[in-house]
């Protein structure tokens, strides 16, 4: 089953995720939920859904070639109800496009899927094109659903449902060089016609964004939306300040952003964007600064809705946390880090948590910092032993610096130079590459994928010191009310995490040789998980992967009571799984929104044995591979 649309099926998109299953606060039970689907006077006597399992599905091989070069989905949703019946339901995918396409801007014209825009917000075109084409994205990543309370779009003729997507990088240009993180990343608001029979959707307008208040936006990665119905983006891999006039990237960005190599600031980037969606189908948009500057993947913000366990998808990098001051409002509040106190190594290792306080501060006040400080005002950064005792020696991004921080200039560090300030105040700055966060609620516990183990996470130079597995881990944290921070203050949160361990069947299994299909981790096994999301309703956590170790990447089910780990969905071979969300209730129906990024994207050592045969598969279904889909997930009838 592939991109193509398919509005022939009732397809209410019942609670699985390609990713997360977040719940709106006071969400309907799922009962309620199904009887709402059954519509009119027959919904009250309707069999009641008592409980969902998942039949798997096999990977896909060069036996079926096309199924690996496109989106394929094998598996089925397993639905018992109140009558003892037990209904089988096969899933399917659908697109809203594939990125490059011209769609409608909603006011009688077209805007192109993904396409790219400078500061001024005009398209930025491919000079190395002949045709000097706008730039589009071929890497769709964080979604997220939502609808409001007296949407005004036109033309819509069932109920108005609007979902944010955002695209982190492009591939390469035309002549084939590299474009990763010179573009500004873009993101949009789709609105979307939500048939009220059958619960299909269809794209109604596309509206760009305007991020030039906030300076444009940096290689946004996962999303997630908040509880309070606002998208809460990302920028990973902030630029170091320290090293900006020899970043060739960061002047690139620069130029196609303001024509300017010079002019871009890198303290504007690396921070926790929120997105606003406005009723006519535009978004409004504001970074949050007193988030820590970091390389922030998806953020999950707790019940609490001021408590938010942050991704840092770095080497090097930290567990991170923030406390609000307010609910509902990020603008705000305590940034904190972890120390972990390692317990065991094996199977990804184990640790108790222990928390250390960064810093309290605005958005506003760390802005204004932000607009006025160079790098050499906050800290002053040595890559060689400069035998200075005022200097201390920490790890970064996988080497060694010595810092010292300007006296009075602690707030600025904290917030501006996070990764090296943590190491300083004495965090575990060792993880490599922590993707997705999500929440249990109901257990109290969070979960985090840890994408690779290697490096900086086992060779103890950022306080951990674990065996792997290369393929990485989900790690489930108990939290915990009545916490302090490292000076016995009391931290004010009852979501904190106070432990940290591998899920047993979430551990990655590294093959000591390539597989028949060039497999190098165990393909039946999550490999290198990233985007995370957890059900309530289901009582499952949704696992995309961005492996360099899959030929094809997976989407998993995991249920936390039965311990039974399913593959629902496979990616063209060289895509990454993204965009992952899911939606309980939008008038009564269920959705889960999956994307994919880059196609095709070859590695020698891993897609050595299928790239002949795949590659003008997956160039003749995604414009020559410079295309990506974003789309959902299907093959839920409604109730009758």
């Amino acid at each position: 089953m592939t991109e193509s649309l398919d509005l022939s099926r009732r397809s209410i998109l019942k609670f699985l995720s390609a990713g997360p299953l977040l719940p709106l606060a006071g969400g309907s039970a799922t009962a309620t939920l199904l009887a709402a689907c059954g519509g009119g006077d027959t919904a009250a006597a309707a069999p009641q859904l008592m409980s969902v399992t998942f039949s798997g599905m096999a990977a896909p091989t060069l036996a079926d070639a096309a199924k690996m070069a496109t989106t394929t989905v094998g598996s089925t949703l397993n639905a018992t109800y109140s009558d003892g019946k037990t209904q089988p339901y096969q899933l399917a995918y659908q697109t809203f496009f594939v990125t490059g396409a011209l769609v409608a801007n909603g006011s009688g014209g077209t805007i192109l899927a993904g396409g790219y825009y400078d500061i001024n917000n005009k398209p930025i075109v491919d000079k190395t094109d002949a045709g000097q084409r706008q730039f589009f994205s071929d890497c769709p990543d964080g979604t997220s659903l939502l609808k409001l309370a007296a949407p005004t779009v036109a033309g819509v003729k069932g109920n108005t449902v609007f979902a944010v997507v955002q695209f982190e990088y492009t591939t390469r240009n035309v002549k084939g060089d590299s474009m990763y993180g010179m573009l500004p990343s873009p993101i949009a608001v789709l609105t979307l016609d939500q048939d009220k029979t059958t619960g299909a959707l269809s794209l109604v307008k596309y509206h760009n964004v305007n991020t030039s208040g906030v300076n444009g936006l940096w290689i946004t990665c996962g999303a997630s939306r908040s509880p309070w119905n606002t998208h809460l983006s990302s920028e990973e891999y902030e630029p170091d300040a320290t090293a900006i006039a020899s970043n060739t990237q960061f002047a690139n960005f620069s130029t196609n952003l303001y024509g300017d190599a010079a002019k871009a600031n890198p303290y504007h980037y690396g921070h926790m964007p929120e997105i606003t969606v406005n009723p006519d189908g535009t978004g409004s948009i504001k970074k949050h600064y007193c988030m820590g500057r970091i390389s922030h993947e998806l953020v999950q913000v707790m019940p609490d809705e001021r408590t938010a366990l942050m991704g840092d998808d770095a080497t090097n990098g930290g567990l991170f946390m923030f406390v609000a001051d307010k609910a509902q409002d990020l603008s705000s509040g305590t940034l904190y880090v972890a120390k972990w106190n390692q317990k065991s190594a094996d199977n990804g290792g184990s640790a108790t948590l222990s928390w250390i306080k960064l810093g309290s501060a605005t958005s506003a006040e760390i802005k204004a910092l932000a607009d006025t400080l160079k790098a050499a005002d906050i800290l002053s950064v040595k890559t060689a032993d400069p035998a200075d005792a005022t200097y201390t020696r920490i790890p970064f991004s996988g080497k060694t610096n010595w810092v010292k921080i300007v006296p009075g200039k602690e707030k600025a560090a904290a917030f501006l130079e996070t990764h090296r300030y943590a190491a300083l105040k004495g965090g575990s700055m060792g993880f490599t590459k922590m993707e997705g966060t999500t929440v249990n609620a109901k257990d109290k516990i969070a979960y985090s994928a840890m994408s690779y183990i290697q490096a900086a996470m086992t060779n103890g130079s950022g306080g951990i010191s674990v065996k792997g597995p290369n393929a990485g881990v989900v790690y489930a944290l108990n939290l915990k009310a009545g916490q302090v921070d490292d000076s016995g203050a009391a931290i004010n949160s009852e979501w904190v995490p106070v432990d940290m361990a591998a899920v047993p069947a979430l551990v990655g299994e590294d093959l000591a040789k390539a597989d028949a299909l060039g497999n190098l981790a165990n393909p039946d096994k999550i490999a290198n998980p990233d985007n995370i999301k957890f059900s309530e309703k289901l009582r499952t956590l949704f696992i995309g992967e961005d492996s360099g170790l899959h030929v094809n990447n997976f989407l998993w089910a995991y249920n936390v009571d039965t311990k039974t780990l399913t593959r629902l969905l496979s990616t063209p071979s060289g895509a990454e799984s993204t965009g992952l969300h899911a939606v309980d209730d939008i008038n009564g129906f269920a959705y889960i929104m999956s994307n994919f990024q880059h196609p095709g994207d070859w590695d020698a050592a891993l897609h050595a044995k299928v790239q002949a045969t795949l590659d003008p598969l997956i160039k003749a279904n995604y414009r020559d591979r410079f295309g990506a889909a974003v789309g959902y997930l299907t093959g839920f009838p409604t109730l009758s």
